[in-house]
């Protein structure tokens, strides 16, 4: 019995969970120090150049938006007064 229960089998054919789960997450251990080692770190002109072009087009998109919102504010600013009759 002791030896069905740590190979797993608790001799009806299934398996016992704990064990399953420990092989489960041994297998998933494995599968993240396989991934782990492909991962490379950037150098420093690489993070230099993509936080720039973050701040670059973060930039632009807050210009943009604000210059969007300028004139949507102005044209519903317009109608308003135009629709209650103040101007």
């Amino acid at each position: 019995m002791a030896k069905a229960i740590v190979a797993g089998n608790n001799g009806e054919g299934k398996r016992n969970p704990v064990v399953a789960w420990w092989t489960e997450f041994m297998d998933f251990l494995s599968d993240v120090r396989g991934e782990m080692r492909k991962v490379v770190t950037p150098s420093r002109k690489e993070v230099e150049a993509t936080t720039t072009v973050v701040l670059i087009a973060v930039m632009l998109f807050g210009i943009y938006f604000f210059v969007a919102d300028s004139i949507f504010s102005i044209g519903l600013r317009a109608l308003i007064d135009k629709l209650s009759g103040t101007k």
